[in-house]
């Protein structure tokens, strides 16, 4: 670590804590505008930046922030270092300044006496008082500080190429990094677990469609919708489509799959993962909204319907840390009506014995139990059939109620929740 590595840290640091895009993105730009950084430099600017994101409000009572200090990044910085990494200012010499120094000393004596709940759990008070609200004060501090953590690597195996047997075998006889621990996930039949993030895209395992990056959690979610072979599926909000590819291996490629979405970037980004997946049954369509006549078209017709619906995120904190101080509670209450619109429209699409599976990546109640009880009142045709036993068919052990409910601290994966609605009448 240099002088310069630090204000460039800072730099980064300062842009993403303006908040107005997603930090992954102005991580990507800053290092394509800093290629003279090594790995170990990048590594070390990114953990420090991702590390004070997650930590953010306390860091910043800590510093005794002030809107108008430019310094405030090296300050946060020098905070991170001292609080939370636990050096001391002796580690710091030769690479702080008389003043930052000053700083580093009255960082030192400062300590959490007085701070709030909220402020030790780094949320905002609208956040903390609704995760208290839901899960009482002891676990909501657990799930907070649970997102302090980085998360793991997770790879699901593409067993239309691979099995997991033969890719565990493969990734244990090349692995060279220390202390990275490769194991399959407790629960997805078909996952890895890394315990190092590391850059996959070039491995050849990877290139020739054997295996994707997906959280478990995510991975589960096809596991739920259930395909069978020949049936018509649709993904309704199929982004970039990890969990498409994850339905599609599961139903071998047989039936139709459709992937829907109204971004036609996010769609193509799906078509170079299509390539590789080995894939024949997919098709990927772009709409305008819920409402697209493409979509009426195909009424009654589904077998199963996946509504990954547009959510806050905010059971991917491990991830992507700045969500919790982008999201605001009106943004959720925008969130409800669309989450609610997709899922009524979903239920158009089914046919009679066919189910609707509604998810999100929320730990909110608002995104995921209210908007699953609201549906089941409004949609009385529909029953709700218990997650685990729908997990159960497929030898998963996994038992959280009549819906799947995943947490980091609990299952090691992110945030996760999802309702199966079945068609009866």
């Amino acid at each position: 670590m240099t002088p310069d590595l630090i204000r460039q840290a800072a730099i980064l640091v300062n842009q993403m804590l303006t908040f107005n895009s997603p930090a992954d993105g102005k991580l990507s730009e800053f290092f394509r505008a800093h290629r003279e950084l090594g790995t170990k430099d990048r590594a070390w600017v990114a953990e420090t930046a991702y590390g004070i994101l997650r930590r953010y409000r306390y860091l910043s009572e800590i510093v005794g922030q002030e809107d108008d200090d430019t310094e405030d990044a090296r300050k946060l910085i020098l905070a991170w270092m001292i609080k939370i990494e636990g050096k001391s200012i002796r580690d710091l010499e030769g690479l702080i300044d008389e003043r930052q120094k000053e700083w580093a000393v009255a960082i030192k004596t400062k300590n959490s006496e007085g701070l709030s709940p909220a402020t030790l759990a780094d949320v905002r008070d609208w956040l903390w008082e609704k995760l208290v609200a839901q899960y009482g004060d002891t676990e909501a501090m657990v799930i907070c500080r649970s997102m302090f953590e980085q998360a793991s690597l997770d790879l699901r195996v593409n067993t239309m190429k691979a099995n997991r047997e033969e890719v565990l075998a493969r990734m244990h006889a090349e692995n060279t990094v220390k202390d990275n621990v490769i194991s399959p996930t407790p629960f997805s039949p078909v996952g890895i677990r890394m315990a190092a993030r590391l850059n996959i895209s070039k491995h050849i395992l990877f290139t020739e469609g054997k295996i994707e990056v997906q959280d478990e959690g995510s991975q589960l979610l096809s596991y739920l919708v259930a395909p069978k072979r020949g049936q018509m599926v649709a993904d309704l909000c199929a982004g970039a489509g990890g969990k498409t590819l994850a339905i599609g291996a599961l139903m071998k490629s047989t039936g139709r799959l459709y992937a829907f979405d109204i971004s036609e970037k996010r769609l193509n980004n799906l078509g170079h993962r299509l390539k590789r997946s080995g894939l024949s049954n997919l098709q990927a369509q772009v709409i305008s909204n819920e409402n697209d006549l493409k979509l009426k078209r195909l009424n009654g017709k589904f077998d199963r319907v996946l509504v990954d619906a547009p959510c806050s995120g905010l059971g991917t904190l491990r991830r992507n840390p700045d969500l919790k101080w982008r999201q605001t509670e009106q943004d959720v209450a925008e969130l409800n009506v669309k989450q609610t619109n997709i899922l009524a429209r979903a239920a158009k699409l089914c046919k009679v014995g066919g189910r609707v599976i509604y998810a999100t990546c929320s730990l909110l109640r608002d995104e995921n139990e209210s908007i699953a009880e609201a549906f089941l009142q409004q949609h009385p045709q529909f029953k709700l059939v218990p997650a685990h036993e729908v997990l159960a068919q497929y030898q998963i052990t996994l038992n959280t109620g009549d819906y799947l409910k995943l947490l980091p601290h609990l299952h090691g994966t992110d945030g996760f929740f999802a309702a199966v609605f079945e068609k009866e009448a």
